[in-house]
């Protein structure tokens, strides 16, 4: 791959893409490249992610709690980075998402990870780095 090259990312629907739009950037510090009522997209450090607002008639059948709860039985789940997991934890509820207690984090390799949730509800796993591997 290029500098040119596409990022590798995700297209996530949703019923408000503003708002996932605007959760998932800033956590994830990444920056709005283009923008329509119904289409936000996101890059930033190699990744993209694509917030497509839900046909209509998806949209109307639906129904989120404040706080969102949680849809953790779908087929995938993403995997995202973060700086910090204790930053993400503090932002992620001013945001209408959450995270899980920092005791349900776990460890391998070089990054540290922990579930969470966007403000749809959708289950996220974040990871932070924990330095350089020999």
């Amino acid at each position: 791959m290029t500098m040119t090259d596409p990022a590798p990312g995700a297209v996530i629907f949703a019923s408000d893409p503003a708002r996932l739009a605007s959760f998932y950037a800033d956590l994830l510090t990444l920056t709005t490249v283009y923008r329509e009522a119904d289409k936000v997209v996101l890059s930033g450090e190699g990744l993209a992610i694509t917030v497509l607002a839900l046909p209509p008639s998806v949209a109307q059948n639906l129904t989120f709690a404040s706080p969102p709860r949680r849809r953790d039985r779908l087929p995938m789940k993403l995997i995202l980075p973060v700086a910090s997991l204790a930053l993400a934890r503090e932002r992620a509820p001013l945001l209408g998402g959450g995270m899980d207690p920092a005791s349900s984090e776990w460890q391998a390799g070089n990054f540290r990870a922990c579930d969470g949730f966007d403000p749809e509800g959708n289950v996220v796993q974040f990871r932070e780095p924990l330095g350089k591997m020999p």
